[in-house]
């Protein structure tokens, strides 16, 4: 008889588990205050953290500190010291860390571990990779407008601004960001691993807790996005299964050192082999994120579970993107131009890149958005918090829990309340952590003009000064942004308006505006007026409106029409 008995399935083996570099603090926790960076690695750093642990604990909690002290420590202002515990809550690895959770009445009752405040001033020497010249500057000068009514000033711009507003670049891709932030890691490793490791007494070495050791998940992480994430000490062999009623052991600093240098190092030549695949068109499906398509393609989305979300490239159309379509809660909307994009989802990050004459509605984002290198772009968003850099001739509607942070080479910027809504709006803000209240819409913050994160050579002769602010819209040129119901019957939401209460002064011009409306649609009903004349004023007023369409930037929404 013959057995037909299957074989033994063949026990499958693993892939290998590669360590990344957190894009968050790269991107979203660098802060261009001169005070806070030192660059003579770990040395000053290792006698403020002894002077950060001498101060009682807050509140029974040991090893944490409140702006207060770390204005008084760093010599800042006590703005700028909670603008500090602000960006490092948003950036942080832990979403159960006290400061994450904290209210903004509470944060200083909870304050910042001394160690994270210690890594975040420590990689606040790093500097982010230039952006990419483009290989078709004729395509991108297609889709990037080249003329301004501002251009008429560049005579008067120092050569700092000259020089950034001439240049038309792409960000860097995914891989190079990432080889760079490990190639920054690589460098500076040693020193970050003794600013959390102890002395051992009687000895000239040092150990590192498993406690301590979780503190560098602020910079690392193993596994791939969009996999459940585990704690940093389950991936190394020393803290492995060890049995949480039982502190695991310390181990030595150079043990750990020399296992994540290795890490590193694999994990940079992974890289480099993906994108040489890449270059011979050998990329598989996985390997979608290593490199960014270029400006001008007509890709319109691209997304992977291993990071950001991409909406790239758009010209002149409207373009939707919902939560059920987006695989992370990462979003980069980059070199789209006179279009209208719609990104109505709950997120944790989003950064616009190089748009210009776009109106772009970012749905609710918990952590931060950055907005950089924008030129006559409306963005439309509720955010925890929004940092705005290197723009020009931007409005920006914001329902914001944290002061608006505006930092670089910026011109003609505006600050207005939030003015719109869709059906899942309040449900999307309730998932990420967004109040309605505070919105600090109106309290811009503005640093240095430099930004010293900025790898482009400062001219000669250029120093720091602060950054040019915003300046809060005139409520008369206040309107609502009304967003399309597309999916009506498909969508459902409790939201029916804009859950940012207006201030008085915008309320106020809104109504005094309908009420004008109305009066001018009853005058015009009841005026006794010839047939002639009555289609010489309709010629009239569709002059005025085309004009009142371009000047005001809503000939974009006309866009959504298009496809309809």
């Amino acid at each position: 008889m013959t057995d037909t008995t299957p074989p033994p399935e063949q026990p499958s083996t693993p892939l290998p588990v590669y360590i990344h570099p957190r894009r968050e603090p790269f991107e979203h926790g660098l802060v261009p205050l001169q005070k806070l960076i030192f660059t003579d690695g770990s040395q000053t750093l290792t006698s403020l953290r002894d002077k950060l642990l001498q101060f009682p604990p807050i509140n029974n909690r040991h090893n944490r500190v409140n702006s207060a002290v770390v204005a008084e420590s760093l010599q800042i202002s006590p703005e700028h010291a909670r603008l500090v515990l602000d960006i490092i809550a948003s950036v942080l690895h832990s979403d159960s860390d006290p400061l994450v959770t904290a209210k903004p009445d509470e944060v200083d009752a909870v304050g910042v571990n001394v160690y994270d405040l210690i890594i975040f001033l420590y990689i606040q020497s790093y500097k982010r990779l230039l952006p990419r010249g483009h290989k078709d500057s004729a395509a991108v000068a297609d889709v990037w407008p080249s003329t301004s009514a501002f251009d008429g000033f560049l005579s008067a711009l120092t050569p700092l601004q000259l020089v950034r507003s001439n240049s038309r670049r792409t960000m860097p891709s995914q891989a190079d960001e990432e080889a760079h932030q490990l190639s920054y890691l690589q460098k500076h490793l040693g020193n970050i691993i003794s600013l959390l490791a102890d002395s051992v007494e009687g000895e000239d070495s040092l150990v590192l807790t498993m406690e301590k050791f979780e503190h560098l998940g602020y910079l690392i992480y193993f596994g791939e996005k969009g996999m459940e994430k585990t704690p940093l000490s389950q991936n190394a062999p020393f803290f492995a299964n060890s049995d949480p009623d039982m502190p695991a052991a310390p181990v030595p600093a150079s043990q750990v050192h020399d296992w994540l240098l290795q890490n590193i190092s694999d994990a940079l030549e992974r890289i480099s082999e993906r994108v040489a695949a890449k270059e011979n068109g050998q990329t598989s499906a996985s390997d979608q994120d290593v490199l960014m398509t270029d400006a001008c393609a007509n890709l319109k989305a691209s997304t992977s579970a291993k990071g950001p979300s991409f909406i790239e490239g758009i010209s002149k159309q409207s373009y939707v993107k919902q939560a059920p379509e987006l695989k992370g809660s990462f979003v980069k909307v980059v070199n789209c131009h006179e279009s209208v994009i719609y990104v109505l989802a709950p997120l944790r990050y989003a950064t616009i890149y190089g748009c210009s004459d776009a109106t772009i509605v970012l749905g609710a984002v918990g952590k931060a958005v950055r907005i950089e290198h924008c030129e006559r772009v409306h963005v439309i968003s509720a955010a925890k918090r929004i940092c705005v850099a290197n723009c020009r001739e931007c409005i920006f509607f914001l329902g914001v829990n944290q002061q608006p942070l505006i930092v670089g080479d910026n011109h003609k910027l505006q600050v207005a309340p939030y003015n719109t809504f869709y059906p899942q709006l309040e449900e999307h803000m309730q998932e990420v952590g967004i109040e309605t209240s505070p919105n600090r819409w109106g309290e811009p913050v503005a640093l240095g003009l430099i930004d010293p994160h900025d790898s482009l050579s400062h001219p000669a002769g250029v120093s720091d000064c602060q950054a040019e602010s915003a300046t809060r819209l005139d409520p008369d040129q206040f309107t609502n942004f009304l967003i399309p119901n597309w999916l009506e019957g498909q969508a459902s939401g409790s939201t029916k308006d804009n859950p940012f209460p207006l201030p008085d002064v915008y309320m106020s011009c809104q109504r005094r505006n309908e009420n004008n409306l109305v009066e001018v649609k009853q005058i015009l009903k009841e005026a006794p007026l010839e047939e002639s004349r009555k289609k010489e004023l309709s010629s009239a007023l569709h002059v005025y409106f085309k004009d009142w369409l371009y000047a005001s930037g809503n000939i974009r929404q006309l866009y959504c029409l298009q496809g309809e």
